[in-house]
Formats: C-alpha cells, structure tokens, sequence
C-alpha cells in the first residue's frame, strides 16, 4: 500500500507541475493587467475589479463546459482509445466556438446596464470601456481549455508551460504601452483598456504555441473524419460539461455577488477587496492544477476499470493538494502589506485588503480541498452531487452568513463578506470529500 501511494505521489506530481506552473502563468496575466491598471488610480482598480467579477463569471461557465471534455478524454486514454479521445477534442473546439457568441452578447448587455450598480457613475464608464477590451479574449481562451483537456490526459503538458511563459513575456510590455502609450512608436494611450486589449492579444498567442502539438501529436490515421462535429458525443460533453459549468457559475457567482456588494463600501474597499481576491486567486491556482491532474489520474483508473487505483487517486490528490496549500496561507498571514503592495500603492487600498488577507488565509485548506475533491469528482463524471453541494454550501451558508456579517449584529463590514466566502467553502470542502470517499467504494462506470 505504501508503495503504490508512493508511485501515484510521483505521477500526480509529474502531471500536476507543469499544471499548476501554467495556471499560475495564467494568473500571472491577470495579476500583471491588475498591477498596471492599480498604478491608473484608484478607480481604475475598482473598474478592473467589477469587471473581472462579470466578465470571469461569464467565462467560468464556458470553461465549465470545456472542462466536461476531462472525464470523457481521460477514461477514454485510459482505455486506449486514442481515436475517441482525437474526436471528443475537435468536439471541444466546436463547442467553444458555438457558446463564444451568446457569452458574448450577455458581456455587451451587462455593460449597457451597468448604471443599476450602485458605484461611482466614473468607475461604472470605466468597466464597461474594459469589458469590451476584454471579448476578444474569449474564444481564444475557450480553445485554449479544449486543448488543455486532450494535452493533460495525454501527459503532454509541456506545451502548455512553454505557452504561458511566451504569453506572459509578450504581455508585460503590451499591456505596459497599450496602457500609458509609448510615444516613439506612436502608441497612444488606451488607460485601463489597453489592458484588456493586452490580454487578448497574450491569451492568442497562448493558444497558438500551446496547441501547435496537436498538429503532430499522435495523430490517428483518417484525422479529417474526426474533425466533423458528432451529436452523441456533443450531447454527452454538455450534459456533463453543463453541470460543472453551473457549478463553476454558482462558486464565481458568490464571489462576483460579494464583490458587487463591496460597491456599498466605497472605492478604496472596493480596490482592497480586489487586491484580496487576486492574491487568493493566485494561490487558488496551485489546488486548480491538482485538481486537474487528479482527475486526469482518476479517469485513467477508471478507463482501465480498476477501482481501487481510482480510489488511490482521489484521495492522493485531496490529502497532498490540501497540504500544499497551507504554504500559501503562511505566506499571506506572513507579509500581506507587502503582497498588497505589488498591486497598488493607494496606502488606503492596502489598508482595506490587510484584514481580508487575514481571512483569506484561514479559508485557503477549505478552498483546496473542495477545488480538488471537485477534481476527482469531475474524473469519475459524477456532476449531480457536486451541483447540489455547491449550490448548498455558498447560497444557503456563505452568503448569507456574509451579509448578516458585514451588515447583522457584528457589524465586520467587509471583512464579514469574506467570513461568509470561507464558511461556504469550508462546507463545499467536507461535503465534497465525503461524497467522493463513498463513490469509491465501488467501481465506477465510464461516463
């Protein structure tokens, strides 16, 4: 037994590296365009905060979609059936492309009716001004996950690092001249859409040099006959990959929710809060790649039909992934005026996001522990459950016990918001576990 924990460590952790490197890469994009748009000014900040909040709650779903390809291209490698995996992956970019559209039109729509946020009305004109800089960010971003689905399964990650490290090269002196200008080419200056635009143009070259190996990965003779789009396979992809987008939708909606509601307490903690939420989102990332791998390393058990391997992998990955994040809620509870200050230099911003660090780094267990049992979840295709928790856990736990604490008889403002996120996730965290250590206790079908 020791001996094949020990093996499943070193497999879990030759997939989840390159993983959990890349999606840090990834947040490192969104921390760059933060860290330019903070040294604009305050509202600036507060602008890039409420429209991360809508445009990441609308581009969680697609991803949520895409990540319904995972149990379907992993069970399907795991039993050796590299043609059905070749096809479900050009179902994915299909599918990407069809849901661009009304993703999309919601950002439009939401933008020309922003004037109901109860927010300065210049903070207001300047989230819009982002959200369109950000669109054409979307689709790119969507394949991008189609690809990362097929790449993890088939233990090819490498790619997929090289493409964010470029990514993020191109990005910094893009999003730097975009934003100020830079006069001795003639760059104008596009202030806080300049970022956006630097995004896009950062998330496009991300996808070029990450999928360019699929050209010539392994590729399965009568290519062409797997690219046409499949029903079967499209409807199996979104009944799952449509659950775990409404679970996706339900956790980054109660975050988007709170950072809605931090419009209540003025620019400064606004900004503070959106400092707070990039921080965590970064530590957030390394339980996201575990996550991931884990339910590449659960699927794979179960296309080979052994259960008790499959059981090994869930549990691996939870207990190892959750340990490892006790390092980020160190550092967070070590130097958070320190971290604060990579982002702004507003003493009153860095003030606000202080007391929400101290919170943030008492939730970071729970916060890993649910990302990555919902992992190994997502590789045994089980979706029901983990909706119902969700749902649960954030809309009838954390968000009302945020509220009755920012506003109720503590009276913790802001600080409160974030004592309800921690409490939603600490029930997400324990029922999730649960549900999978039952789950496994029988061998599990293909999806």
């Amino acid at each position: 037994m020791r001996r094949a924990i020990e093996q499943e460590l070193g497999e879990l952790g030759r997939l989840a590296t390159p993983l959990v490197l890349t999606n840090l890469g990834n947040m490192a994009l969104s921390l760059v365009d933060i860290a330019i748009v903070g040294r604009l000014g305050a509202p600036e900040l507060a602008a890039a905060g409420l429209g991360n909040a809508i445009f990441f709650l609308l581009a969680v779903f697609g991803m949520g979609l895409m990540f319904g390809l995972d149990p379907l291209i992993a069970q399907a490698v795991g039993a050796g059936e590299g043609r059905t995996a070749r096809r479900i992956l050009w179902q994915g970019v299909w599918l990407s492309i069809a849901v661009t559209v009304p993703l999309s039109a919601i950002v439009i729509a939401v933008g020309e009716q922003l004037h109901r946020f109860d927010a300065a009305p210049e903070v207001l004109s300047l989230t819009r001004t982002y959200l369109h800089a950000r669109l054409p960010s979307l689709l790119p971003f969507l394949v991008l996950a189609a690809s990362r689905a097929y790449l993890q399964a088939l233990g090819h990650t490498r790619s997929l690092l090289i493409a964010v490290v470029v990514a993020n090269v191109v990005n910094v002196p893009v999003a730097t001249g975009l934003s100020f200008g830079y006069a001795p080419l003639g760059v104008p200056a596009f202030g806080i859409a300049g970022a956006g635009y630097a995004t896009a143009v950062a998330t496009m070259v991300q996808l070029v040099i990450a999928a360019a190996p699929i050209a010539v990965l392994e590729v399965p003779a009568g290519e062409s006959s797997l690219r046409a789009p499949d029903r079967v396979l499209l409807a199996r992809a979104l009944r799952i990959g449509g659950a775990i987008a409404v679970q996706f939708l339900i956790e980054a909606g109660s975050f988007s929710l709170v950072t809605m509601l931090m419009t209540r307490f003025g620019t400064e903690v606004m900004g503070g809060h959106q400092v707070a939420l990039s921080l965590v989102s970064t530590t957030f990332q390394i339980a996201l790649g575990v996550g991931a791998a884990t339910s590449v390393r659960v699927g794979h058990a179960i296309g080979r039909d052994d259960a008790i391997a499959t059981r090994r992998a869930g549990l691996v990955g939870i207990v190892s992934g959750t340990a490892i994040m006790t390092i980020g809620a160190l550092v967070l509870l070590a130097i958070p005026e320190h971290l604060a200050s990579l982002f702004t230099l507003e003493p009153a911003v860095i003030r606000t996001a202080v007391p929400l660090l101290f919170v943030a780094a008492c939730f970071q267990l729970s916060d890993g522990a649910q990302t990555i049992a919902q992992g190994a979840l997502r590789g045994a295709g089980d979706t029901f459950w983990p909706l119902v928790i969700n749902l649960s856990g954030h809309y009838a736990v954390g968000l009302p016990l945020g509220i009755a604490l920012a506003w109720g008889v503590l009276d913790l403002g802001a600080a409160g918001l974030w004592w309800g996120l921690s409490a939603g996730l600490t029930y997400v965290a324990i029922a999730m576990t649960v549900r999978f250590v039952r789950l496994s206790r029988r061998a599990i079908a293909r999806v």
